[in-house]
This record gives C-alpha cells, structure tokens and sequence, in this order.
C-alpha cells in the first residue's frame, strides 16, 4: 500500500502541472491585468504601470513568467493579489476553512441522505417508497444547483422567513446559528450529489441482492437485517465510493456558485473575483490548490477500497 501511494503522489505531479499550464496560458492570453488599475480611481501613468508590469514580471515572456511562478509556489509563495496587493495566502487565509466547512457538510449532506434511501429503494423495489425515491432523484439530478438556491431563498427567507438568506456562521463556533446560516446552502450544493449517490447506491444494491451467495445466506435463515447490511451492503457500496470521491470534485465546483448566490466569503466566491478583475495570481493559486484538493480525493478514494473490500490489492 505504501508503494502504491508513492506511485500515486508521483503521478499526481505531471497532472498538477498541465492544469497549471493551461490556466496560465488561457489567463495569460486574456489580457493584461495592470491596465485594470489604470482605469480605476488610482489613475496610474505609463511610469506606474511599466514599474508594476515589472514588479509582477509581466514584462518577461510567457515561459519565464511560467518558470518564476512555479518556482515560488514551491517554497509557499504563491504571489501577491494584483488588486488589493496583498499575499495570495493572506487572501485564502480567512476563505478557506469556510470552503471546506460547507464543501464537508455538504458531502456529509449527501450521504446520509443517499446511502439509506438507495438500500431500501433496492429492498422496497416496485414499492411506493421505491418509487417517490426514484422520482426525488430524478428531480435532485435535473435541477440546476443555482436556481434551487435562488428558490429555497424565496421560500424559506424571503416568504416565510424561518433562515438567514445570506452569510456564513461556523458551525464549530456557533452551531445554532451556523446550521441556520448553513442549511440553505448545504441543501442546493448537496442535493444534486445525493441524487446521483443514492442512484448509484440503489443499483449496486440491487446488483448485489440478485447474487447467489445472498439467496444462500437467506436459505440458511439469517435474519433479513443481518442480511442486507452484513453481507450485501458492504459489496455493494465499492462502487458507491468511487461516485463519493468524484463528488468531491463535483462539490468544489457548485461552491463557486453556491458562495456567490449566498454571499458566503468562501474561495468559490472570491475565484469569481479574482476572474472578473483579471487577478492572475489568485485565480491561478486557487486553481492549483482545488486542482491538487480533487487529485488527493481520488487518492483516498482509491485507498478506501482496500479498506472495504480486502480482495483488492495494489502491486
């Protein structure tokens, strides 16, 4: 296993720098973002800009712009906000542990709704449960993250008034008043990753219930409960797991627009930013850092399986 987590982390290096290159060069070729500051109140003469231009080596071709960057990422310096001209650390410093917060609620949102609901959407099959499942997780996968939010903030704090339409509590630091902040917005990133889990985990289930060794545990008079969660549950959730890690992935991306549509100060939030206003360093620092968060889910996804199913190894 420690060999194969070596293997992966080496792997994972290539990856990371492609993704870097490639949003280097589609940010690079956009435009210049020192001419953003000449159009604002600082009113900034050619002197001024060729002296910033030259402070964020933008003067300098493309490849060694690339060569400087990636040098200073490596000894943690991941540049300086073209906007505010602050440390791009100082600006991620306070953003995010707020990210995390609601990317992990959100998950956790997910799964206790999905894996119940596909085991006895699989065991009730063709049953009235079965079927309102069916069509909650249809529902859950067509509706767009955005416009849920936008309705469950009609709903729930423009017409009845019950939460909090914007802003972001801790729940670690006040969880009364963070699950009031936080449930709208846990609900429109988690809804659509329940949908697809609980789909999946319905047809693993199904898939697994149909073996023989399940109909042989039955025939020799295991109680039902011991059954379905002590023999077909734990093979059928292997695959569930690889739909849980790609989640992850799927949930950065909603908090972009979750983070806007709920004003959290979350990185989602600040990535849309640092785009409109051409704030290179930011946009490619918060890249790099969901592109190696989403690499090293896949990676403990992947160790998961040994843990859940002992017939896998790695060589």
């Amino acid at each position: 296993m420690g060999a194969y987590i070596v293997r992966r982390l080496v792997q994972m290096v290539p990856v990371v720098l492609l993704v870097t290159v490639f949003v280097f060069l589609m940010l690079t070729l956009s435009g210049d973002p020192i001419t953003l500051l000449s159009g604002g109140g600082e009113a900034l003469d050619e002197e001024q800009i060729a002296a910033l231009r030259a402070q964020y080596n933008l003067d300098r071709p493309i490849l060694v712009q690339y060569g400087l960057w990636l040098g200073k990422v490596f000894t943690g310096d991941l540049g300086t906000s073209v906007i505010t001209r602050q440390p791009v650390t100082y600006e991620l410093k306070s953003r995010i542990p707020v990210t995390l917060e609601l990317g992990f609620f959100a998950w956790l949102f997910s799964l206790v709704i999905a894996i119940p609901t596909g085991v006895l959407s699989a065991t009730r099959r063709g049953s009235l449960a079965d079927g309102t499942a069916t069509v909650l997780t249809m529902a859950g996968l067509a509706i767009p993250g955005f416009w849920l939010g936008i309705m469950l903030i009609f709903l729930f704090a423009v017409n009845w008034r019950i939460l909090p339409p914007f802003g972001f509590v801790s729940i670690f630091s006040n969880p009364i008043e963070g699950i009031q902040y936080q449930a709208l917005p846990i609900i429109s990133l988690g809804l659509g990753a329940a949908a697809l889990n609980m789909r999946q985990m319905r047809s693993a289930m199904l898939e697994v219930l149909a073996q023989d060794y399940v109909r042989t545990a039955r025939a020799k008079g295991l109680k039902e409960r011991s059954v379905i969660w002590r023999h077909a549950f734990r093979n059928s959730v292997l695959p569930v797991v690889t739909i849980m890690g790609l989640q992850i992935g799927r949930i950065i991306g909603g908090a972009v627009v979750v983070e806007n549509i709920f004003a959290i100060s979350g990185v989602g939030r600040l990535l849309v930013q640092s785009i409109l206003n051409r704030d290179f360093p930011v946009v490619q620092a918060i890249v790099l850092i969901i592109s190696v968060a989403v690499l090293l889910s896949n990676l403990v996804t992947d160790m998961l399986y040994a843990y859940i199913d002992p017939r896998i190894r790695y060589t």
